[in-house]
């Protein structure tokens, strides 16, 4: 049976929670991440409303450079706790349209409806993709954008086509034909030390790609370019489904600009903590090891890792463990392009027995 797979994308998300929250927010440009203290803060954007982002915001920016693009937004801390019981409310409202069901982060999921638009007619699919905007926006006050194809990586793809607040179906047999003038990059998977690789192979799109064959790719990348073959063709066969077992908790934050800022590098840190500290205490899970990875410019990748004698929950006491195996990389002369936190061997506070739940991707 052909499959057919949704996956919702919940638009410019802690910004919108935010408006929602202050109506008087509503229309005007919303910049959540640090204080730009008069555009002199040293922390960074972690999102922005669809408003801030016509003045060139964008995630990751330093926020001092934002405040000179926008200094009349309104500039608000995050507010993990508040983004968590709305992303839930929503997942929710998800659960109820399909038995099978997979959040992907805290603003996105896969649904797969096959059994309940068995007929497979577009009409009937488009009338299910609008009821379930109409609940989202309806209940939560919150939009969604959605992708509809056969597979979930195609799906994933075509929910960024109508942002905010649209939908796009890529009809069956239609995938490669969809992706086909689409950049490279735009494939999932396909990051900017690949695509650079491809364009000097004078591959710009995902049809350029596609044509290639699949022994070639298979040689160039081992076992990532047969990925790259199916992918480009608009094959994917995973399924959607819920139950992970958590074996670590991942968050990296790539800078708009390389630097060796170390309070723009510390400030990330920050941020990063308090998203992933939120996804532990979420679980009722303490962490062993804390471990950071940082990339520098030339994308030359390392980790460092630390085990400690106890699990702990204490944000306080997981910060100080990040920024301690941070600190040997500033004396390397080279910038950083890419910054990330892992939090491992996980357990539940009130017993050392591993929790199967809610996987956090990175």
């Amino acid at each position: 049976m052909q499959r057919t797979i949704m996956h919702i994308d919940l638009d410019a998300f802690y910004a919108a929670v935010e408006q929602r929250e202050h109506p008087e927010w509503m229309g005007k440009p919303v910049v959540v991440g640090a204080d730009p203290k008069g555009g002199k803060g040293r922390g960074v954007v972690m999102t922005c409303s669809y408003e801030g982002r016509k003045f060139g915001i964008k995630s990751a920016m330093p926020i001092s450079k934002a405040y000179r693009l926008c200094p009349t937004a309104i500039y608000t801390p995050p507010n993990f706790p508040l983004y968590t019981a709305a992303s839930e409310a929503v997942m929710n409202i998800l659960r109820s349209y399909s038995d099978k069901f997979e959040q992907v982060s805290i603003d996105e999921a896969f649904i797969d409806v096959t059994a309940k638009v068995s007929s497979g007619d577009k009409s009937e699919i488009e009338k299910f993709a609008a009821a379930i905007k109409n609940e989202i926006g309806e209940k939560e006050k919150l939009s969604c954008s959605i992708g509809i194809a056969s597979n979930k990586l195609v799906a994933k793809i075509a929910s960024d086509f109508k942002k905010p607040g649209g939908f796009t179906i890529v009809e069956p047999e239609k995938e490669k034909e969809f992706l086909s003038p689409l950049l490279v990059r735009k494939l999932i998977g396909v990051g900017e030390k690949t695509e650079a690789v491809l364009k000097g192979m004078g591959i710009n799109t995902i049809g350029e790609l596609a044509a290639l064959p699949e022994d070639f790719l298979h040689k160039e990348f081992g076992k990532y370019g047969l990925y790259l073959h199916e992918a480009a063709n608009g094959i994917d066969n995973s399924v959607v489904e819920e139950n992970y077992e958590i074996k670590s908790i991942n968050r990296n934050f790539t800078f708009e600009e390389d630097t060796k800022d170390e309070q723009l590098i510390f400030a990330a840190i920050d941020e990063m903590l308090e998203d992933a500290h939120n996804a532990l205490a979420a679980n009722n899970f303490c962490c062993r090891t804390v471990g950071i990875r940082v990339r520098f410019e030339d994308f030359e990748t390392h980790t460092k890792e630390k085990t400690l004698s106890e699990a702990t929950a204490d944000i306080n006491t997981i910060r100080k463990v990040a920024k301690q195996l941070l600190q040997p990389f500033f004396s390397d002369k080279r910038k950083l392009r890419q910054v990330g936190i892992r939090m491992a061997h996980l357990e539940q506070k009130s017993s050392s027995q591993k929790l199967v739940s809610e996987y956090f991707p990175d």
